[in-house]
């Protein structure tokens, strides 16, 4: 109530501009919804700053972002200039039962010579491929192939997130 509150008495006046620090931190999702429904209406009007650690929240609520580590600014963009800029990856996950690791990391490889495994355990594993190297159609079509082969039990492909943007840029990659 508190956190909704802060927000409500910062709007008013109507200033012409907001500083919010993590205005949805702690909230349950139906009120976080609500407030930021709150913020894109009250920005239409007036400059809002925003700090927060939860990239879901500065996706939805911010048409810029900047991100800082130590204290100095790294970088500025929108979300999508900053995934171009630093995500160039996929994140490739496929689980299947542990006996088909090797296979399946073998299959990759073949696939994608660049491709770095980032996480392995009980028969999970991720990789991330670079975009240059990568055909959507190629993955599908492996995932397939390999489905006659052995159980595939999940699997997915997706694009660079703002969090992987903001661990890559923290961390100076």
């Amino acid at each position: 109530m508190k956190r909704r509150l802060s927000v409500a008495i910062s709007l008013i006046g109507d200033p012409k501009v907001v500083y919010m620090d993590e205005p949805s931190t702690g909230l349950d999702p139906a009120s976080r919804n609500e407030l930021w429904n709150v913020v894109m209406k009250a920005k239409r009007d007036r400059a809002i700053l925003l700090t927060t650690h939860s990239m879901e929240e500065a996706k939805h609520l911010c048409d810029r972002l900047g991100i800082f580590v130590d204290g100095s600014l790294q970088c500025v963009g929108n979300a999508k200039q900053l995934k171009a800029r630093y995500g160039g990856s996929y994140v490739f996950t496929i689980t299947t039962p542990s006996n088909y690791e090797q296979e399946v990391d073998s299959m990759v490889r073949r696939l994608f010579p660049s491709a770095n495994k980032t996480y392995h355990i009980s028969g999970t594993q991720k990789f991330e491929l670079p975009k240059h190297e990568v055909r959507i159609a190629d993955v599908f079509q492996a995932v397939d192939n390999a489905k006659n082969r052995f159980t595939v039990q999940a699997w997915g492909l997706v694009d660079t997130t703002l969090e992987g943007v903001f661990i890559k840029v923290s961390h100076g990659v």
